[in-house]
């Protein structure tokens, strides 16, 4: 079976969303032990100010859920354009699911266990090296 290689971005965005609600549902009830009234809160407020408030292991599945909104920004636009250009080998595509597992178990520590060195910080360096593979193959196919 031949795989797309939107279909390694298509899981990590229903992977983010996973994290959305795992995040939800763990910081909701965190903020009603806390006795927080979410409708006394002064606008504006935004979740960095339960910093401190809840516990940091609920903290950490909204740390990783703004992590998801960030990096793997990039990783969409590479594989678009890998993808639109024709550049999609089945060796990108390789990195693209190696990057994407990458990114699903770093979730998983940051969200459990949450020690950087060494599984966390390994986690994201080899994401990170994949991501620059397919960036730097994207500019190739593209120019």
């Amino acid at each position: 079976m031949e795989f797309s290689i939107l279909a390694p971005g298509a899981v990590l965005v229903l992977w983010s969303l996973i994290m959305m609600i795992w995040m939800a549902s763990t910081r909701f009830p965190a903020i009603t032990k806390a006795g927080l009234d979410l409708k006394a809160s002064p606008p504006g407020g935004r979740g960095g100010d339960l910093e401190g408030v809840l516990p940091p292991s609920v903290n950490w599945k909204a740390h990783n859920y703004t992590h998801l909104m960030e990096q793997p920004t990039i990783f969409y636009a590479a594989i678009i354009f890998l993808h639109l250009s024709g550049g999609a080998t089945q060796m990108m595509i390789s990195f693209a699911w190696a990057y994407t597992i990458l990114r699903i178990m770093h979730s998983i520590w940051q969200a459990t266990v949450n020690t950087i060195i060494p599984v966390r910080a390994g986690l994201f360096m080899l994401s990170s090296i994949c991501l620059l593979i397919l960036a730097v193959n994207a500019v190739i196919v593209t120019i």
